[in-house]
């Protein structure tokens, strides 16, 4: 199998912090709801420019559909091929709750948190692969 496998991409950010509230870092990931793994993710702030980034890692696969929520960002993925609304998207939002669960910096309340976005980025982008990225499933 190639990467000319059409999928549907479930777009979603998630909200977490380093060292305090105030310092924001998004998680923001495209989920493949039919083989419940993540196709792609990146680390930013909560902007066109961050989903942009994702999206460029997405070029290489055909996405078949993207869905999103209705936030003013996602305007970016094609017309035509875009699903707009909760209704589209809550496969992905329960396991934004997951990676809650699992994850504790991710949490909202929590003593578990990081003091620099380089061991934020490692700590979850290597749990996230390691628990949703099937090596060579797409």
């Amino acid at each position: 199998m190639g990467n000319n496998i059409e999928i549907i991409g479930e777009i979603d950010e998630q909200w977490s912090f380093v060292g305090n509230k105030k310092n924001q870092r998004w998680l923001w990931y495209a989920w493949e709801p039919n083989r419940k793994t993540v196709v792609a993710h990146v680390f930013g702030d909560r902007s066109r420019k961050t989903l942009e980034n994702l999206l460029a890692l997405l070029a290489p696969f055909e996405i078949q559909y993207y869905c999103t929520d209705d936030y003013a960002v996602y305007d970016c993925p094609p017309e035509g091929r875009h699903l707009r609304g909760k209704k589209f998207t809550q496969r992905i939002e329960r396991t934004n709750l997951t990676l809650r669960i699992r994850i504790k910096r991710l949490d909202r309340k929590t003593i578990g948190y990081s003091k620099s976005e380089e061991m934020h980025a490692k700590v979850i982008g290597t749990f996230v692969e390691r628990e949703y990225y099937l090596a060579g499933a797409i």
